[in-house]
């Protein structure tokens, strides 16, 4: 009887410890961090966009300079992917994957998703004006690269 009784007491310790919702939350946490990111980069990809097509009708031969920020925002997507793989490398056995570290990878993946995503429209919107702006003044292209590796570097400092 007490052999049984020891035995369901650390049963029960390990299900208090590892229960099986705790993949859940870093599935979650993997899944923030690929989704909102990608929403970021798509959003900055798709407002540079904007401003590189309005950029090309007055000046054609700036389009390739001009087409850093859409690079700068699908950077962003990756990080995401990153991060979502390092978070998925760590659940290989839900017996031994403990609540701890699935609240730890929900909330990592939680704040790289979001800072992607606020990074995503940072660059969408400095990438748009910088890009329209160059065009009509192209010294200030400097300016406009050096926001967005700052929109881009806030990012970085989370991840």
């Amino acid at each position: 009887y007490n052999e049984y009784k020891s035995y369901l007491s650390s049963k029960m310790a390990n299900q208090d410890l590892y229960p099986a919702y705790s993949t859940f939350f870093g599935t979650i946490g993997a899944a923030s961090a690929i989704v909102f990111s990608s929403m970021g980069a798509a959003y900055g990809t798709a407002k540079s966009g904007v401003g590189i097509s309005t950029m090309a009708v007055m000046k054609p031969d700036l389009i390739m300079k001009s087409i850093i920020p859409v690079v700068m925002a699908g950077i962003l997507a990756i990080y995401g992917l990153v991060v979502s793989a390092l978070i998925a490398q760590g659940m290989k056995d839900p017996e031994t994957y403990s609540i701890f570290f699935g609240f730890c990878d929900f909330a990592a993946g939680l704040s790289v998703g979001l800072c992607g995503l606020a990074s995503g429209f940072a660059i969408g919107i400095v990438g748009d004006a910088g890009v329209r702006s160059t065009a009509q003044q192209p010294k200030l292209f400097v300016g406009m690269i050096l926001i967005l590796i700052f929109a881009e570097d806030k990012y970085q400092d989370h991840t």
